[in-house]
């Protein structure tokens, strides 16, 4: 077969396969076809699964032609961030720390996707560590973005990003300690989820900062994201049926979170509210108290948690951390006892202020990057006039509801002038993961209608 089916959402693939209109064989051929075809110049993964998942195709088209279809992810051709464990398979975490032994077993998030019949394609490249928002950073070399090589494709997870945004695979797992997953998709034009905090499993994935890790999927529309989400989720049972069509009410922040935003970025954002409101929607202007305080917290939480966790290593090998990486690691070898208290004390005000901000709502939403892909090796971005250090400005829209535990989604809403994606973030209320994703169903709906 042709590699067509490639950029095809998982849903519609789905009905493909159960249908014995294309075989999983075929499928799976055509994504390492256009993996070889694409990825020597991307640099979006760090191993490539191609004998297994052969293997693992053949075993799919047989219990599918018995009869033993075990749903929509049943011989789609998935990928996964180089932070989580494939047995089998070496987690480098991109990084020369790690090593290359294989992983003793899979880590549950991969046994559940297995479990639901996906077929691993590959691993995919990162920035060292899940430390950074771009990619540059990894023993794998940069990933590039797939519409302008000249740029990054946004990071941690941005090799995942790109493996779905170039058709080399159906949907992806990421992780998110500030934004890891949401910067990416909204750089390459993808759905992506932060769950709530705790409803996916971190269990053999390297942590970052284990009060703030998650994971979730990067995928090409949301109900691909929800399909992926339940496969994945620690509680299988859905929490809400969708209400599709019926009017919702969002909460727009505009304070702090739209104050220094890219004029691009800006007017497209501006252009999906509007868009919103013609599809009657209510989008209310409701602030987040304290959200300037976000940054700092986040800081105070990320940097002794993750020097803690390459405490042992930073001691042993500290040459064979990337510059950058280990400057940031050292650092938090620096935040003080006192510091880190605060910063939980401060994570629980900020929890009840978007608690507050999303009372009587259904979510709030604002955009997921404050600028579009930024190009590779800037360290400095020029937003509303003036000059910002690149990482902060990235994880500005993003860290605060890592802090807070609460359920984030980026996806599409619209391209620059020069063709560069922009995401919108919808936050829901904790432990309704589900009830943002049928918000950001519908919203999606009417931003493409």
């Amino acid at each position: 077969m042709t590699t067509g089916w490639c950029d095809h959402p998982i849903h519609r693939l789905a009905t493909a396969i159960d249908t014995r209109a294309v075989s999983v064989r075929e499928v799976v051929e055509a994504t390492l076809a256009r993996i070889a075809d694409r990825d020597r110049s991307l640099r979006a993964f760090t191993t490539v699964l191609g004998d297994s998942a052969r293997v693992d195709a053949e075993g799919a088209d047989r219990e599918i032609t018995a009869g033993r279809y075990r749903g929509p992810l049943h011989g789609v051709p998935v990928s996964i961030k180089d932070l989580i464990d494939v047995v089998g398979v070496p987690t480098t975490a991109a990084s020369r720390v790690t090593g290359r032994a294989p992983a003793g077993s899979d880590a549950p998030v991969v046994a559940r996707l297995r479990a639901a019949g996906a077929i691993l394609i590959g691993k995919c490249n990162l920035h060292e560590f899940a430390f950074g928002t771009t990619g540059e950073d990894s023993s794998f070399g940069q990933t590039l973005h797939p519409c302008d090589p000249t740029r990054s494709p946004g990071g941690s997870s941005g090799g995942s990003a790109v493996s779905v945004a170039a058709g080399m695979a159906f949907a992806t797992l990421g992780t998110d300690t500030g934004g890891s997953i949401r910067i990416p998709a909204a750089a390459c034009g993808l759905v992506g989820l932060k769950p709530t905090f705790g409803e996916v499993s971190c269990d053999g994935v390297v942590p970052l900062a284990p009060s703030l890790d998650h994971v979730g999927p990067l995928t090409r529309c949301v109900r691909d994201a929800r399909i992926v989400f339940h496969a994945i989720r620690d509680r299988q049972e859905v929490e809400s049926a969708s209400t599709h069509g019926a009017v919702r009410t969002l909460g727009c922040p505009r304070p702090y979170f739209l104050d220094r935003l890219d004029d691009e970025v800006r007017a497209v954002f501006e252009r999906a509210l509007s868009r919103l409101s013609d599809a009657d929607w209510t989008v209310e202007d409701t602030p987040v108290q304290h959200a300037h305080d976000a940054a700092t917290i986040s800081l105070h939480l990320v940097l002794p948690e993750a020097a803690a966790m390459h405490a042992a290593t930073l001691e042993q090998q500290p040459q064979d951390y990337t510059p950058a990486v280990r400057l940031r690691l050292e650092l938090g070898r620096y935040v003080r006892a006192e510091d880190y208290v605060r910063a939980q004390h401060g994570r629980a005000v900020l929890g009840r202020a978007v608690d507050a901000a999303l009372a009587g709502r259904d979510a709030l939403v604002l955009p997921s990057l404050a600028i579009p892909a930024p190009p590779l090796g800037a360290t400095t971005v020029e937003v509303g006039g003036e000059t910002a250090s690149l990482r902060g400005v990235m994880l500005r829209l993003t860290q605060l509801f890592n802090a807070t535990g609460h359920p984030a989604v980026s996806i599409p809403c619209g391209l620059t002038s020069t063709g560069l994606p922009c995401g919108l973030q919808l936050v829901g209320h904790r432990h309704q993961t589900d009830h943002l994703l049928d918000v950001a169903e519908a919203v999606e709906t009417a931003l493409a209608g």
